[in-house]
């Protein structure tokens, strides 16, 4: 009885070995399209920011600003996008999607948010006990944001037996931190079918 326990144990463990065995892992490009699983993904967070990016930029309001303002880009400061949907999405993974497709823009200028502000802030602080007055960064030189962008990440599945369709939709909203005026709003939909 013994003998037999070992004997399958062992058997259990080559078959284990030999489904690590035929793994197989390349490196493929960044911007390459891969869906294994149907759920939101780094393709969509890459063209969601790119394409809503196009669209607030290239929007009127960008326009009345640099004419009220003798021809400024506008500061505008990324805030939060919440994840409404039922799966986990790392909205800070869009967020940076966001902001390098602003700067790559080049038609507004960026400052950060949250917790990057503050430790920008704590270093300012202790700058000002332990860096040489000549290299140290004085308080009070920040660029205030004209405008705050933020939004959400939601979804609807529709599933059944086994094919499954997920709508997604990204809505984001420009708002003037002077005024409270929403200048823009606008949103990007995806959706994707699933044959199990």
């Amino acid at each position: 009885m013994k003998k037999t326990f070992i004997a399958i144990l062992a058997f259990a463990g080559l078959l284990a070995c030999q489904s690590c065995g035929n793994q197989k892992i390349e490196r493929v490009a960044i911007e390459e399209q891969i869906d294994l699983s149907g759920r939101w993904n780094d393709t969509d967070s890459r063209m969601v920011a790119e394409e809503m990016v196009n669209t607030i930029t290239s929007a009127n309001w960008i326009n009345e600003f640099a004419r009220e303002n003798m021809g400024k880009k506008p500061i505008v400061i990324v805030g939060l996008v919440y994840n409404k949907t039922s799966e986990h999405i790392d909205a800070n993974t869009f967020i940076k999607d966001v902001e390098k497709s602003f700067i790559q823009s080049g038609k507004v200028r960026l400052v950060q948010a949250g917790e990057k502000r503050e430790a920008l802030r704590q270093e300012r602080a202790q700058q000002q006990d332990f860096a040489s007055p000549e290299t140290m960064k004085k308080w009070g030189k920040e660029l205030g944001a004209d405008f705050i962008l933020q939004g959400d990440i939601s979804s609807i599945v529709d599933a059944f037996k086994k094919e499954q369709v997920t709508y997604y939709q990204t809505s984001l909203e420009l708002t003037s931190i002077e005024t409270s005026e929403v200048v823009w709003i606008g949103d990007k939909k995806i959706k994707k079918y699933i044959k199990k």
